[in-house]
């Protein structure tokens, strides 16, 4: 399995604009779904109504099998390139996937953005690029979807291309890096193969631009950091904390310590995908057993990491946000909830200590009183319970978090500064 680089792959943009359709599709001109599963989701979409939709139902459904599971939240599904192998982190239609974006189930490193011909940018186009641009995404592959419905005409793509262009350059993403592709997910055209469709286009299929990725350098020389997801008691065993590993590399023998909570102990076993293993490394989902640290000692949100250089515990942390939407203002005193990795934890704004002028990253005004939807500012958050989290500079992957209130992502960050306990 570990013949091929590995890359994190997001499938971005707005609901209805067919990301499932992709990722479906993807998943099938691999061979990683082999074609009488699709026959099957085929003869279910056309029973209720929604031919059309097979590729779509082949997400969906893996889906709800793996919310059954335990380990994943989201789902991972996997496919071959040429060059690569991929993790799809996509939860298609999903309200919470702004959130799970954030928060470390799916540190992409590229995306693919999925724009449709006949809708052009959307309100959810503008959330994702802006949001890819913050969350450090390295490159983006721009999928103008549904060119069949548009009878595949030169003129809509060179539209939409230049809006999408607009776009990125309003946040300052490189659209040089961003590769346009026109697609129809649904048809199959330039997805895998060239399509005859549109011989007016002679850029790369999608299957071409995702082997031309650069490759990621795995963060295995970081130090450990495994945000734990969930702890189990399993007999013969004992407990048994389970999460994915973000940096680092975890090894049996080593002495490990659990923050904000305090507790620590030496590794005795390592599990994946139900065999024991002597190591892991970033990517990897685990669940492993700690000498000496029972059930309630630990919880998920905690992280773990090697016990002489153990995750940080935040007294107070700076950090630069983006505010996506709020009814009225965010003052200092505003406590909402914090999502970082798998932390949940409310957080109150002690102060508001800069505002950005997002179009150039400038500092625009000191200490303003209030910030609104659309700004990006410099704020100091202090954490109501202990809370680990890592400068961004420093470990990306537990350098990010979602802001949300009222049932939605108001707004999301990076950490810039961790004041410890």
């Amino acid at each position: 399995m570990a013949d091929k680089p590995h890359q994190n792959l997001a499938i971005i943009g707005h609901v209805d604009h067919g990301k499932s359709t992709l990722v479906g599709r993807l998943l099938f001109e691999t061979g990683s779904v082999p074609e009488h599963v699709i026959e099957q989701h085929r003869e279910e979409a056309e029973e209720k109504g929604k031919g059309g939709f097979e590729f779509a139902y082949v997400m969906d459904n893996l889906a709800e099998e793996r919310e059954r599971g335990v380990t994943i939240d989201i789902a991972h599904q996997r496919f071959d390139t040429d060059k690569y192998y991929f993790t799809i982190v996509d939860t298609p239609g999903h309200r919470d996937f702004v959130k799970n974006m954030i928060t470390g189930a799916s540190q992409a490193d590229h995306a693919i953005l999925v724009v449709a011909a006949d809708d052009g940018v959307a309100p959810q186009t503008r959330e994702h690029v802006f949001l890819s641009r913050t969350l450090g995404i390295e490159t983006l592959i721009i999928a103008i979807n549904k060119m069949d419905v548009v009878d595949y005409s030169e003129d809509t793509y060179k539209e939409v291309k230049e809006e999408v262009q607009n776009l990125l350059k309003q946040v300052r993403f490189d659209s040089d890096d961003a590769r346009f592709i026109p697609i129809s997910a649904f048809e199959g055209d330039n997805v895998s193969e060239h399509s005859d469709n549109m011989s007016w286009f002679d850029g790369p299929t999608i299957l071409e631009a995702l082997n031309d990725l650069p490759e990621m350098s795995p963060p295995t020389d970081a130090p450990l950091r495994v945000p734990i997801q969930d702890v189990y008691t399993i007999s013969g065993i004992g407990t048994v904390p389970v999460g994915r590993v973000e940096t680092g590399m975890l090894k049996t023998g080593m002495n490990v310590s659990f923050q904000p909570s305090g507790s620590g102990g030496e590794v005795k076993t390592i599990e994946m995908h139900h065999e024991e293993v002597p190591e892991a490394g970033p990517g990897d989902n685990v669940g492993f057993n700690v000498r000496g640290v029972g059930k309630d000692d630990i919880r998920r949100g905690d992280v773990c990491g090697p016990a002489d250089d153990p995750p940080k515990v935040a007294e107070t942390f700076q950090a630069q946000i983006v505010v996506m939407q709020h009814p009225s203002v965010i003052t200092a005193g505003y406590t909402p909830v914090i999502h970082a990795h798998t932390a949940q934890v409310a957080c109150t704004f002690e102060s508001i200590d800069q505002k950005i002028d997002p179009k150039t990253g400038e500092v625009a005004e000191e200490n303003p009183d209030f910030i609104k939807a659309g700004d990006a500012a410099v704020v100091t958050l202090r954490p109501q319970k202990p809370l680990s989290i890592e400068p961004s500079s420093e470990i990306p992957e537990l350098g990010s978090f979602a802001i949300r209130d009222m049932g939605q992502t108001i707004a999301a960050g990076k950490v810039l500064e961790v004041h410890e306990k």
